[in-house]
């Protein structure tokens, strides 16, 4: 263990020492990155598209917004959003393929094409005709589509007929719901994302409640029902076997034909040791698995960590034979979103009172180290700026479940700035150089998606948080170019190719990387 924790230090150091050489090289290019490597932006349609009246259902996020406003920080919703829904073509147009993305992510609002949830209950006409628009526009344009088939907004039927995710009557449903993507996209679209992140949306809806469906225990938060300790393990636990049934259902019947691939994505954040102890590294590790491993470990190995099963016990529910099996090996891709980055260290508790995925894990997360933030802090804000966790993350990933084809579906900042965004380039370029940094060391990243195209309507947060590459003017809806459009730009129709040397250290590197990122679990 002491020899582990001397390589996890000497990775810190090199980590560091890279990054202040990164930033005295010149710019990068896309020809840095491999010849078929795809760069693209991120959206979700909730956030982005507005039009409630189209046949469209409420969803759990128009109820939530409704009902609970004080959960949002200036008591807005996606009621009106962006207006992409009638805006998007002159986006795809006049500013997706202007800057050259080469692709465009974003999700199928599940009650607007099926306001009801189901497929007896009717299918909006309007709403798959939007979809067929958008996803041909996007084509006609030379960018890829990618969509993810639920990203967050659960029809509210569904959540009001049987307890949506809380009942395995979800499973069910939601196939017939990928089924009817499948059939009614899939000669279009080759790429498709099951869930975007499903521990966030669990946590925060399941877990401390600031997220739809807004459930949780007393000690958690404010929400008038829940159950915390329980709740958001039988959630994941839908979720996961809806996921690999999903792909099961599209690798039997539509792959070959429609000669697709199909993934999930994750989101997390990267845990640092707090002390040189080894303690802290097992709670670095812990937390991963609590939030990494509660995904990834079933669709790679059939099952749970083990850690997690030890910790949360019988609260932890367990699969079927039949059910592990189909969720092993259950991805085309994993779709990775990285934002930052905290100091882990052991919470040293032998008991969880307030149980639940945040407390089952022991481990304290901070965010500095004698007074030291672990990044740069952004507008006061959780974000603590840390490129480093990415190829970190990407590593860790290839180590720990056979080197899953990865692409980075979301990576941004928020940035105070209302045009000259600098941080949002200079976080941008730091990524970027450490996704190439994971590449040459063996990670298979496949491309990068910028989050996001406008600014948006970010959840709990509302619109006081601007994560655009586009202004957004909340009145005329008019969208105005800040300063990291005019840099994507470049970075990806400059000419000239040109080479990142990274020098002899990263030959030395990768040995300790993959020490590092192998999990003692």
């Amino acid at each position: 263990m002491e020899t582990h924790q001397s390589v996890l230090f000497l990775l810190l150091s090199v980590a560091c020492l890279l990054t202040c050489i990164d930033g005295q090289q010149n710019d990068i290019s896309r020809h840095d990155f491999p010849d078929h490597f795809i760069f693209g932006t991120s959206s979700a349609a909730y956030q982005y598209e507005g039009a409630i009246d189209d046949g469209k259902g409420p969803s759990i996020w128009d109820t939530f917004t409704e009902n609970h406003p004080e959960k949002i920080a200036d008591r807005s919703s996606g009621k009106i959003a962006e207006q992409f829904y009638d805006l998007y073509k002159s986006d795809i147009t006049d500013r997706l393929k202007v800057i050259g993305f080469d692709s465009f992510r974003f999700s199928i609002s599940w009650s607007r094409v099926l306001p009801n949830g189901t497929i007896s209950g009717g299918v909006n006409p309007k709403g798959v005709t939007f979809y067929k628009s958008l996803i041909q526009t996007l084509i006609d344009n030379g960018i890829e589509p990618i969509v993810t088939i639920y990203h967050w907004d659960l029809p509210q039927a569904l959540h009001d007929n049987y307890g949506g995710f809380l009942s395995p009557k979800f499973v069910d449903d939601y196939l017939d719901y990928a089924d009817f993507c499948f059939k009614t996209f899939g000669d279009r679209v080759k790429k498709w994302i099951t869930f975007n992140e499903p521990d966030k949306y669990t946590m925060g809806g399941y877990e401390s409640g600031h997220l739809a469906p807004g459930r949780c225990s007393h000690y958690a938060g404010n929400c008038t029902t829940g159950n915390s300790a329980a709740e958001p393990y039988t959630v994941m636990h839908h979720l996961l076997i809806a996921h690999a049934k999903a792909v099961d259902l599209y690798w039997k019947q539509y792959k070959a034909k429609q000669k697709g691939i199909i993934g999930i994505t994750i989101q997390a954040t990267w845990t640092v040791p707090k002390n040189r102890t080894p303690e802290a590294s097992l709670a670095a590790y812990r937390s991963l698995d609590f939030v990494v491993g509660w995904i990834v470990h079933p669709i790679t190995y059939g099952d749970y960590p083990q850690i997690m099963r030890s910790l949360v016990g019988c609260r932890l529910p367990k699969f079927t034979d039949k059910e592990s099996k189909l969720l092993t090996g259950s991805l085309d891709f994993l779709g990775v979103n990285y934002y930052s980055a905290r100091y882990a260290e052991d919470a040293n508790v032998s008991c969880v009172i307030d149980q639940g995925p945040t407390n089952d894990a022991r481990v304290n997360l901070t965010t500095t180290k004698n007074g030291i933030p672990i990044g740069p802090q952004v507008d006061n804000s959780w974000m603590y700026v840390y490129p480093e966790g990415l190829e970190a993350l990407l590593l860790y990933l290839k180590e720990n479940y056979n080197s899953p084809p990865m692409y980075i579906t979301e990576n941004g900042v928020q940035d105070p700035a209302a045009f000259n965004d600098t941080i949002r380039i200079d976080y941008y370029r730091s990524h970027l150089r450490h996704v190439l940094q994971a590449i040459k060391y063996g990670a298979d990243v496949k491309g990068f998606y910028a989050w996001t195209f406008l600014d948006d309507f970010e959840w709990s947060a509302g619109y006081t948080v601007k994560f655009g590459l586009y202004s957004v003017d909340r009145k005329t809806m008019k969208r105005t170019p800040k300063a990291s459009v005019r840099w994507f730009t470049e970075f990806l129709n400059r000419r000239k190719p040109k080479t990142v040397d990274f020098g002899e250290m990263g030959t030395s590197r990768r040995k300790e990387t993959r020490s590092l990122t192998s999990s003692p679990y």
